[in-house]
């Protein structure tokens, strides 16, 4: 059965200040940089080199793809992997979004102009689905926050409202895979 390693993209400015990011194209800050490069050395650690991936995607967002390549990865772009779009919300705080919608979460709300939960939820499977049928050890996909835990909890067959129990660090290394014949969660915030 094949492990999937997922990887969030490392600090931008917004991602640094709270800010909804999907569509807009951030760079990685100087930080970033450096917890990108150390996604090789995290996987060092556990024994893994780039080489040792049959399957390596990313979103296509340039914050994601300079992830993968800063850690020493080509990656294939997969569109799948964008993350959350935030429709209106898009710069925006949770708290700010609060101010206007009291016990707003983006696991249990709506997004005007953006995203449902079943859109999301549709193509984040149809990547987990990709990763089970390609027949790899290894898979890794360069993603983002939201997104990254949506297709955690798809691979893991869990309601995606309990994506706020996931909380993921910028730059940090997951690995999904099976306990016994059950999807598990192998390594988190890594």
């Amino acid at each position: 059965m094949t492990e999937l390693f997922l990887v969030r993209h490392g600090a931008t400015e917004w991602s640094r200040s709270g800010r909804h990011t999907s569509v807009t194209d951030l760079p990685l800050l100087p930080d970033g940089e450096d917890q990108a490069r150390r996604v090789r050395a995290k996987l060092a650690d556990i024994g893994l080199s780039p080489d040792d991936f049959g399957l390596v995607l990313s979103s296509p967002r340039l914050r994601a793809r300079s992830t993968a390549e800063l850690a020493g990865f080509s990656p294939e772009i997969d569109e799948r992997l964008a993350e959350w779009d935030y429709g209106d919300y898009e710069g925006r705080t949770s708290k700010e979004i609060r101010g206007d919608v009291p016990g707003w979460r983006i696991w249990t709300h709506p997004l005007p102009g953006g995203e449902t939960r079943t859109q999301i939820i549709n193509r984040l499977t149809d990547v987990v689905r990709r990763v089970q049928a390609s027949g790899v050890e290894r898979a890794i996909c360069f993603g983002h926050g939201h997104s990254s835990r949506v297709l955690a909890l798809c691979w893991l067959g869990i309601d995606i409202a309990r994506g706020q129990s996931f909380p993921l660090e910028t730059g940090a290394v997951c690995v999904l895979g099976h306990e016994k014949e059950s999807p598990a969660i192998v390594r988190w915030n890594a």
